[in-house]
């Protein structure tokens, strides 16, 4: 192992704790106090694509409904859901008006379900906000007044957070904080304020509150028919539409279990994780860039360690990689009340992280990819070599 690639991996760990550490001083958690106390109480529509979502639906709704923000709709598309999800949604619909159900209607050629399920909310939406949301969110009463300040505070036609993710067992654990570590480590907060850039720009399709006339005027979900990522294709629409998009820090406001256990959290990264990177090149660098960062200074101590080589002017610059990339992941960890255990075994994550990526390229090579029950057209092949988009999204989570 030379002493060039151990420097790389430091400059590596070096750079990506740098751009999260000014990142954090970005992401807000708090609007200016100037944009507290706006007069105005816009009516907000907030809408559930739902398929299948009888462990979650009646819990999601319930939170919605108890909002301190009362001015708002519920709107709930059944996507020809086979398990309680109707009886559920008839339920809910009885106990309160706002609440109403959008006419299911079939999947038309080249739609995916939640985009499509999304268009049809968007055109029943009255709102002049429209909030989505998965049906796996949980929503703080005061969630959807705080998104709306933040809106306001940052002129923002588009905003979204990414919740407090939370997690169970060991393979939720090591994956899912990663969303966090791709966000804040590659997609430059500055720029995304500074520009309409479509490339820096990001969101979390878990949460997306939208202006409804840019949403219009952008095309509303049709323009991404065909994507399984949302979060990161969205953002792009209504940039290229001359509209700004941002992002908060929402962690205290909304939560999500995204997935339950190791086999369901690889399958849901699986579906969407190479569309989100785009192209083979670009795949190909992040793997080497992260196995040189997290990877290799592992290596290098284990070698050390084994020839008790313990002058070798490689334990320095492997131990402050290791060093580095430790404190990147315990102030994400802190910040976002994640796994600390997670952050300590950041190279397992890392590997796994890697490892359904090249899964979910192969899906896409044979059209394999599928979600509840449903095959998935593969992503158009590109080799842009752009820098990496954010983290993995999903149809339903």
């Amino acid at each position: 192992m030379t002493i060039w690639l151990l420097i790389l991996s430091t400059c590596v760990c070096a750079v990506a704790l740098t751009m999260t550490i000014v990142n954090l001083t970005l992401y807000r958690r708090e609007p200016p106090l100037t944009a507290h106390g706006a007069p105005d109480h816009p009516r907000v529509s907030v809408c559930i694509p739902a398929r299948n979502e009888e462990r979650n639906l009646h819990a999601c709704a319930t939170a919605i409904l108890a909002s301190t923000h009362t001015n708002l709709e519920l709107l709930v598309y059944d996507d020809q859901s086979s398990d309680n999800t109707p009886a559920i949604l008839d339920q809910l619909i009885a106990s309160d008006p706002r609440l109403r159900s959008i006419d299911t209607s079939p999947l038309p050629s080249g739609w995916v379900g939640k985009q499509w399920a999304c268009s049809q909310l968007g055109l029943a939406a009255n709102g002049e906000f429209i909030l989505f949301i998965d049906a796996d969110v949980r929503l703080e009463p005061s969630c959807i007044a705080h998104a709306l300040r933040h809106a306001r505070a940052l002129n923002a036609s588009l905003l979204s957070t990414f919740p407090r993710q939370v997690t169970g067992g060991a393979g939720e654990s090591l994956m899912v904080p990663l969303i966090h570590f791709i966000l804040l480590s590659y997609l430059p907060f500055a720029r995304m304020r500074s520009s309409k850039d479509p490339r820096a720009s990001a969101a979390c399709g878990q949460f997306i509150l939208v202006q409804r006339t840019a949403y219009e005027q952008a095309g509303g979900h049709t323009p991404i028919r065909n994507s399984m990522h949302d979060g990161v294709k969205l953002p792009r629409v209504f940039r290229k539409a001359g509209f700004h998009t941002d992002l908060y820090d929402g962690t205290s406001q909304v939560s999500c279990r995204m997935y339950e256990g190791f086999a369901a959290t690889w399958r849901g990264f699986a579906k969407n994780a190479y569309e989100g990177l785009g192209s083979p090149t670009l795949l190909i660098f992040i793997t080497a860039l992260h196995i040189i960062g997290y990877i290799v200074p592992w290596v290098a101590i284990f070698l050390i360690i084994r020839d008790s080589a313990w002058m070798s002017p490689l334990l320095p610059l492997a131990a402050a990689a290791i060093f580095m990339a430790l404190v990147h992941r315990l102030i994400l960890a802190l910040r976002f009340r994640q796994s600390v255990y997670s952050a300590v075994l950041h190279p397992i994550g890392i590997l796994l992280m890697a490892g359904v990526q090249w899964h979910s390229f192969i899906l896409s090579l044979l059209g394999r990819r599928a979600w509840k029950g449903r095959t998935l057209a593969p992503p158009q092949l590109t080799t842009d070599t752009r820098s990496p988009d954010t983290a993995p999204k999903h149809e339903y989570s």
